[in-house]
């Protein structure tokens, strides 16, 4: 098997099939959705006003899922799930796991801790997934504490 290549710094990691699918299907939806409110004659204008809302809704929660990344700098790493970003410097991270099954990656951190990292999961796109998850492990391994530790 080769050694993964190490990538230029800035990269980032993201799910792009899938942050496709989902805003494409989340813009879909709203135009739909106000088109049927703004077509129903019968609907009063409050109506018409919650479908729209609604629409607006579930294209906000498509958004939010479409969101995940990892932004890996010479500082460290960005972490960036559906609600919350955390900031980590390579130092933190001992290893980068993506084992058969895994929804996502995981990062296995200096306090003990276990961090998912939604940016690079296998849903759709498994290779370009494993790819990913083979570039960051080879950037963690080349300027985190997994030299020091030992991995």
């Amino acid at each position: 098997m080769s050694e993964p290549t190490t990538p230029s710094l800035p990269v980032t990691f993201r799910p792009g099939r899938t942050r496709a699918v989902l805003l494409t299907v989340g813009l879909a939806m709203f135009v739909v959705i106000t088109v049927v409110a703004l077509m129903l004659e019968r609907l009063a204008p409050g109506e018409r006003v919650s479908f729209v809302f609604t629409a607006a809704l579930f294209l906000g929660v498509l958004v939010l899922l479409s969101r995940p990344k990892v932004v890996a700098d010479d500082e460290g790493v960005t972490v960036v799930n559906i609600t919350r970003t955390r900031r980590l410097a390579w130092a933190e991270i001992l290893r980068v796991n993506l084992r058969p099954g895994d929804p996502w990656v995981f990062l296995d951190l200096s306090d003990g801790t276990s961090l998912p990292a939604l940016g690079i999961q296998p849903g759709i796109a498994k290779e370009s997934a494993i790819r990913d998850a083979r570039a960051l492990r080879a950037l963690a391994d080349s300027r985190g504490a997994g030299v020091e530790a030992g991995g």
